[in-house]
């Protein structure tokens, strides 16, 4: 006998009931093998970095570690000057305008490197990518996290592409490289963004480390 419309439904709800409550394998998260602030020095170290490696901060949306070194001669003058840090968005990108350009304090921050420590590629490479036009830029990520498919076949070109090093940690917090950054790559000219994360480097870098007596 022919089934009717409304046994054909029951059928295939109950199928999709049935397939609905079959038990799905569930895959734990990559965990970090160590503090986000200790893997960036090792990876800092890896990349032969020598700066003040910073503690994780927030700028354009993005949690990254930068590696910086403070331009003594370009702080004492705005001592003198007594030009801080400035973190105004709004005011850093007046130092720009042809008007006022030559009347913009110095950049007193020299940043090494920005590095984005992340349990997934994604993540740590939406973090660093916004860095890399300007420098050098880097990821720290698990070991076990580059050991998929995905990540050879989708982070890999792009970091190649973005002139991206990468780094990794195994569970023990061992550092390696998995591949080194380009540097031949086109970097863009200073402008009001390159400008303001150096005036939040500058702070951050007087709040991390001590300056030398002659330029306070």
């Amino acid at each position: 006998m022919a089934a009717t419309p409304a046994s054909q439904n029951t059928a295939i709800t109950g199928g999709a009931k049935s397939s609905r409550s079959l038990p799905s394998r569930v895959v734990p998260p990559i965990e970090l093998p160590a503090p986000v602030a200790e893997l960036a020095r090792g990876g800092a170290a890896q990349l032969g970095w020598s700066g003040v490696v910073l503690p994780e901060m927030t700028m354009l949306g993005r949690k990254v570690t930068v590696v910086a070194r403070l331009r003594t001669d370009v702080h004492a003058e705005r001592i003198a000057m007594g030009i801080g840090p400035v973190t105004d968005r709004a005011t850093v990108d007046t130092w720009t305008w042809p008007e006022l350009a030559s009347s913009a304090p110095g950049s007193a921050a020299e940043i090494i490197g920005v590095l984005a420590v992340g349990r997934h590629w994604r993540t740590a490479m939406a973090s660093a990518v916004p860095f890399a036009r300007y420098g050098e830029a880097a990821m720290v990520l698990p070991s076990p996290s580059t050991l998929t498919e995905d990540y050879v076949a989708n982070c890999l070109p792009r970091a190649r592409a973005y002139g991206l090093a990468v780094i990794t940690a195994d569970p023990n917090g061992v550092i390696d490289f998995d591949l080194e950054g380009r540097t031949e790559r086109m970097l863009l000219a200073e402008d009001p963004v390159s400008r303001w994360v150096n005036e939040m480097v500058y702070a951050e870098l007087l709040a991390t480390t001590e300056v030398p007596a002659d330029v306070e």
